[in-house]
């Protein structure tokens, strides 16, 4: 096993001040969802919905769970409150009936957009904390 050598205080400085704008990226983040009328673990579901790899802005709940880490019920409890509140519909796959694929309504739609929009700044500040980590020490 090869010996690891210690970071460099710079190195410690540029991860402590990344996890600090991510702190405060994630707090603004819960703040600005309430205002929109999100919770934010809904926020958070329909930025995940929303923006789906591949584009498609949809997302089954086994694909959800993967990508939030949380448990299956966990998504689907969240995905079923999302739905009685009128942001998230289902819509039955073509290819497996067994799969539904959830979009956001119009309105979850409206509320995400608000929330999104309005951390502009904070996602700047964010990229910049991120763009000062040396690529070597990001894991940390």
């Amino acid at each position: 096993m090869a010996e690891q050598t210690a970071p460099t205080i710079e190195e410690v400085i540029a991860v402590a001040e990344f996890r600090s704008a991510l702190r405060h990226f994630l707090r603004r983040s819960e703040r600005i969802a309430r205002k929109s009328g999100l919770t934010p673990q809904r926020y958070t579901l329909l930025m995940m919905i929303k923006g789906a790899p591949g584009g498609d802005e949809q997302s089954t709940v086994t694909e959800l769970a993967e990508r939030l880490q949380l448990a299956q019920s966990t998504v689907t409890e969240l995905v079923r409150r999302a739905e009685s509140a009128g942001l998230v519909e289902r819509e039955q796959s073509q290819r497996d009936a067994r799969v539904a694929h959830l979009r956001l309504t119009a309105e979850g739609e409206r509320r995400l957009m608000l929330s999104f929009t309005a951390l502009e700044v904070e996602r700047a500040q964010l990229r910049d904390a991120f763009a000062n980590l040396d690529g070597g020490v990001t894991g940390h």
